[in-house]
């Protein structure tokens, strides 16, 4: 198998020092990036549609960045002021310290799990008593999240605060790419979606995350690259195990 063009379906790296140049760099690789949807917020209006009061709830679970940026654009369109007393439960560390970019971190009650949310549903149910919020897409997929917090009696509200949009990908051959990289359903859909004829054949798919797999096998798509594991806990880590292992066999 000879892994030469790579398509990640996420936008291209601000700066050089990003993990995917040491990867061009050892195979020789030429990688594309190009985002395959953008969010889209509701908006204060249809949001008050939902009859959800955001400062009705004592704790937010917050399971990606994305659901981080739109709760806070939506409390400042809403003109809310969140009480510092609010505690936040966030699906990763990575995703916890993004917090910063609205609160001053020190002074607020912050956990994280290690991106499985069983993980952090451990720390949720140490705090039953709270009053959840979850923000989340339209579209939402994590479906296994909310059964985890009935299953286990968590107050809980889902509040619907943004959607996925395609992005119009019809600029992109997709055939010449060796190997397609997600880091979520929303990329898997579009895909189908600007590319309903897509067959898979000898094309390796890499998928970030739990959901992430889950749509890639609905999809009935073959999943040939999973992070993050024991071993790889980061997206580019897994694509460098796999190419080492691919090269061994030549």
């Amino acid at each position: 198998m000879k892994i030469k063009n790579i398509l990640v379906s996420q936008p291209k790296p601000e700066t050089d020092k990003n993990p995917y140049k040491g990867l061009i760099e050892k195979f020789k690789l030429n990688i594309e990036f190009n985002k395959f949807f953008k969010i889209e917020g509701v908006t204060a209006k249809e949001f008050r549609r939902s009859k959800v009061n955001i400062l009705d709830h004592s704790a937010i679970i917050f399971t990606s960045k994305n659901a981080v940026d739109q709760f806070f654009r939506l409390s400042k369109e809403m003109r809310l002021v969140i009480p510092e007393t609010m505690k936040y439960f966030c699906i990763s560390e990575s995703a916890a310290f993004y917090l910063q970019n609205y609160i001053q971190f020190r002074k607020r009650k912050i956990f994280h799990g290690n991106q499985d949310f069983s993980n952090l549903m451990v720390l949720i149910k140490k705090h039953k008593d709270e009053k959840f919020l979850l923000p989340c897409a339209e579209e939402h997929h994590k479906q296994d999240i909310t059964n985890q917090l009935t299953e286990n009696g968590i107050k809980f509200t889902k509040a619907v605060i943004y959607r996925s949009v395609d992005n119009d990908l019809s600029h992109i051959d997709i055939t010449k790419f060796d190997m397609l990289v997600f880091f979520s359903p929303s990329g898997i859909a579009s895909l189908f979606n600007n590319f309903p004829k897509f067959k898979q054949g000898n094309t390796v798919i890499a998928a970030f995350g739990p959901t992430t797999h889950k749509a890639i096998k609905e999809a009935g798509l073959r999943l040939d690259i999973s992070a993050p594991t024991t071993t790889a806990p980061s997206m580019a880590l897994a694509i460098d195990q796999f190419l080492t292992k691919e090269a061994k066999k030549k």
